[in-house]
């Protein structure tokens, strides 16, 4: 019993190959697409710009400025 050239009974053959190999593709670029926007979607909520206050005291914390100079920021900060 032979089916044609293109193979199998409905006649598509390597061609059915082409579309599933397709259809993943598309499936699996679907789901890249889908986890980089949730994550890009939740860095946006947890980043905000720093104040002159965290600033300040992240440079105290490195060692970028002393005591004194920290307060004298401190006070032109009116904080």
């Amino acid at each position: 019993m032979m089916h044609g050239y293109w193979g199998g009974p409905m006649g598509f053959g390597w061609m059915g190959g082409i579309f599933m190999l397709i259809f993943w593709v598309i499936i699996i670029i679907g789901i890249v697409w889908l986890v980089r926007y949730l994550i890009g979607s939740r860095t946006g909520f947890a980043e905000h710009p720093d104040t002159p206050m965290e600033i300040l005291k992240k440079r105290y914390a490195k060692g970028e400025i002393d005591k004194k100079e920290f307060e004298e920021k401190k006070r032109d900060l009116g904080l």
